[in-house]
């Protein structure tokens, strides 16, 4: 059974950073002005009208939102920094991942062997770990730091644009009988693009949710591990709770660093590497933990 490797897309050249940057300025300032002429016309309007309800609930959410964009935009998704340049690409790693094996590819970038599900970003121009793909409306990576921000601001997109769209509705017919004003003009300018991204957020929301739930990553695609199934796949629950509530510390770093520095004198090149059918036959360690082999038969676990 060969090693397996981890899918790449193909590669593309660095963008200028001005303008990705300009573009995720201008979706908080289109996040912020919406908002403001939302505030400004039709919750002022129920406001004074005893309909406090509305601008409460709308004013949380739209806090939760532009903070979760905010911090997004600025949040680190995982970065791995470059290593030394005197790590070579001949070296062979092996990585065991809940019985399945693993060969960490070199990134000529970055100089050091990537960690499972690691990948560079070309427009980054760096290796994130745990790499989901790379949001062009935050400019910034989503990968294991930073992706359960990027499933709250998803979420409170969801409930902020489906909030602003039943308020403006709410305001149409409670405004049915006064005549035609500035108010229902912009009630009805905010109402429509809330309806038009709603639909796509929440259709985004449950693709995401989908793929936690199958430990599954974006930037794989339509790929499918041998034998039908996903090494990285613990359990729905355990899935929820891995991306969600786990510490955000490395998940394999410190351990390759460690093991580049310490075991790498110890190894050869393999030039032909075959293992059994079979991989019960190998007797791995433990499906929670990972070890590196060598031609000689050391292994090391992490």
């Amino acid at each position: 059974m060969p090693l397996l490797k981890e899918p790449h897309p193909p590669p593309q050249a660095p963008l200028p950073w001005i303008l990705p940057s300009l573009f995720a300025a201008f979706n908080v300032m289109l996040l912020v002005v919406f908002s403001g002429l939302f505030f400004a016309f039709p919750c002022r309007w129920l406001a004074q009208n005893g309909e406090w309800a509305f601008p409460i609930i709308t004013g949380l959410l739209f806090v939760l939102t532009f903070f979760s964009l905010v911090s997004l935009n600025f949040s680190d998704p995982g970065i791995l920094h470059q290593g030394s340049k005197e790590q070579g690409p001949m070296m062979v790693h092996v990585v065991w991942v809940n019985h399945r094996a693993f060969r960490l590819q070199w990134c000529q970038k970055c100089c050091f062997h990537r960690p499972p599900r690691t990948y560079h970003c070309p427009w980054c121009n760096i290796c994130v770990e745990d790499f989901d793909h790379h949001c062009k409306w935050v400019n910034n990576c989503i990968g294991h730091r930073n992706f359960r921000l990027f499933m709250l601001l998803v979420l409170s997109l969801c409930l902020y644009s489906g909030a602003v769209l039943v308020t403006c509705l709410i305001f149409l017919l409670r405004t049915t009988h006064l005549p035609f004003s500035i108010d229902r003009v912009v009630a009805i300018l905010v109402a429509v693009p809330a309806a038009g991204f709603l639909l796509p957020l929440f259709l985004l929301l449950l693709i995401q949710a989908k793929s936690v739930s199958a430990a599954e990553r974006s930037y794989e695609g339509k790929c499918r591990y041998l034998q039908g199934y996903n090494p990285f796949d613990h359990g729905c629950a355990s899935n929820w709770y891995l991306t969600i509530c786990a510490p955000l510390g490395p998940k394999y770093l410190a351990e390759a660093v460690w093991l580049q520095r310490m075991v790498e004198p110890e190894w050869v090149p393999m030039q032909n590497l075959h293992l059994p059918m079979c991989p019960s036959s190998l007797s791995p360690p433990a499906p929670t933990s990972g070890s590196l082999q060598t031609r000689k038969g050391a292994s090391r676990e992490w």
